[in-house]
């Protein structure tokens, strides 16, 4: 695949893909976007991979978010357009993706990268992570990232991180909504194991559906989502893996998964 920025391995159904620029604490170059959403397409494409996990190489930084040379480089305006709309791409490839996501926040998530983290379905934090969004000290705008924010966080304190600028421990972003669970570092590793390996352990089809059902009904109107929702349960009905399912728990057994 030709990766340079990223490592990429997949062991028991489950893709790991790691941001490898340490040297620059991972930030999102356009080169490391380009090279993640490269990693997001092989597992999206790889019928092996049930679930896939985001995470970092670097010891203390998941990642710094943005790469501020970007932002003053000498080129056409249309060219940093295009190059930001990555950005864009990677958001939407994650949430198209049809298999879960976990992000394993080892360490800092700040600026641009925050979106990344949740854009993913699930985030395990590392106690000592902390995140934020920086980006206004340096007199830059998280304009990217703000749809996220709001999606997952509720207004009044998205407002506090846009426009302050500070960052907060991993546990204070559980306590607001952008984390899911916080574990101590010694028990970081671990923890991501278990909830990978649970996701892995789900039906690969009705996964994708319901994943593309979440992603989709997000921004429905509310009888819009339900006519929606009402027609993919119709449809799961009709799958062979709704009724191993429900037969493997009746005779209390461990499902075999056919796709079908």
């Amino acid at each position: 695949m030709g990766l340079t920025q990223v490592r990429y391995d997949v062991s028991e159904h489950v893709a790991t893909i790691a941001m490898d620029r340490p040297q620059a604490r991972n930030a999102l170059s356009d080169e490391l976007l380009a090279d993640l959403l490269a990693a997001f397409e092989q597992a999206r494409a790889d019928d092996d991979v049930r679930v896939v996990v985001l995470t970092s190489t670097h010891e203390k930084v998941f990642s710094a978010g943005g790469d501020l040379k970007n932002f003053t480089a000498e080129a056409p305006l249309v060219h940093k357009h295009f190059a930001s709309g990555k950005f864009v791409e990677l958001f939407q490839a994650i949430g198209a993706l049809g298999k879960p996501t976990l992000c394993a926040a080892n360490g800092h998530v700040l600026a641009g990268a925050l979106g990344v983290a949740l854009a993913c379905d699930l985030i395990i934090a590392a106690e000592s992570a902390r995140f934020g969004t920086p980006e206004i000290n340096v007199g830059v705008f998280p304009f990217m990232i703000m749809a996220l924010i709001y999606r997952n966080v509720g207004r009044k304190k998205t407002n506090e991180l846009l426009l302050l600028g500070e960052q907060i421990s991993a546990a204070e972003a559980e306590r607001i909504g952008i984390v899911n669970k916080v574990v101590p570092d010694a028990e970081f590793d671990a923890a991501v194991a278990d909830w990978a390996a649970k996701l892995a352990a789900k039906s690969p089809l009705l996964m994708r559906m319901g994943k593309d059902a979440m992603y989709r009904q997000q921004d429905m109107p509310f009888a819009d989502a339900l006519e929606f929702l009402h027609a993919q349960l119709s449809l799961a009905f009709a799958t062979d893996d709704i009724k191993e399912g429900v037969s493997a728990f009746m005779d209390k057994r461990e499902p075999v998964w056919t796709g079908r």
